[in-house]
């Protein structure tokens, strides 16, 4: 598993004519090391990589390894609806030493689930590092269905889910079908808690950003099995986002 409890959905600060500031990326990263937030998703769809060149994205990636260390797992965000230049950018991401990939179903394009199975399966060949899935259907329009999850399940490097469907049956159906070891994090901050009673191991939270000690006790809460602390933390949490 490569982390449990809360990723922040990093955003990724600019100047005004576009480019990164990294003093600042700089400063949010610390900000996390210091709050107690169990992972980094960097370049992710909150952090805008849709709008950064690879240079930049790449630029993002290297500057936080080296800032975070390992002191907590750093994830990258590399998908998007080409497959050969996600396979091509998850070679290149991974040669950077993140602790993982997080992969998002591709955009636009309505491919079926054989499709979506080999579009995930190149990127992860391609891939010297753990590959975490992310399905977002009510953006993309496209979701991994749970026999083809499983499947892919079955590819080594392949480690766990970004599930942010919104959809507790969805939840309940591919923890029922796969391995013990296989990561579940929840998608949606408003449904953390149950997912986390559905089996997820934790959450990639957008709102971390600006509470990310709170998200972070959230979850553990439900770990140390205080459940009522962890149902509070969440309707306390849904006011505040």
């Amino acid at each position: 598993m490569i982390f449990r409890g809360s990723a922040v959905a990093l955003i990724t600060p600019f100047f005004e004519d576009g480019a990164v500031d990294f003093e600042s990326l700089g400063k949010l990263i610390q900000y996390h090391l210091q709050n107690k937030t169990d992972a980094i998703v960097a370049i992710g769809t909150t952090g805008e990589a849709i709008t950064m060149t690879e240079e930049e994205r790449l630029a993002v990636i290297k500057f936080c390894v080296e800032k975070i260390n390992h002191k907590i797992p750093l994830i990258a965000g590399v998908g998007n609806n080409d497959t050969g230049e996600s396979a091509d950018f998850a070679k290149k991401a991974s040669a950077l030493n993140p602790d993982a990939i997080l992969v998002i179903t591709p955009y636009y394009n309505k491919c079926n689930q054989e499709g979506l199975y080999r579009h995930f399966k190149t990127i992860a060949e391609a891939s010297t590092a753990p590959v975490i899935l992310y399905t977002v259907p009510s953006r993309t329009t496209v979701e991994i269905q749970p026999q083809t999850l499983k499947r892919l399940a079955e590819i080594n490097n392949i480690v766990g889910i970004k599930d942010a469907t919104g959809n507790l049956g969805y939840t309940a159906k591919i923890k029922n079908i796969l391995p013990d070891d296989f990561a579940i994090y929840c998608g949606n901050d408003d449904v953390t808690v149950p997912m986390l009673s559905m089996g997820a191991d934790g959450v990639i939270s957008v709102s971390a950003n600006i509470l990310p000690n709170e998200t972070h006790e959230m979850c553990q809460a439900f770990f140390d099995a205080d459940i009522e602390k962890s149902r509070q933390m969440q309707l306390k949490y849904l006011d505040m986002i």
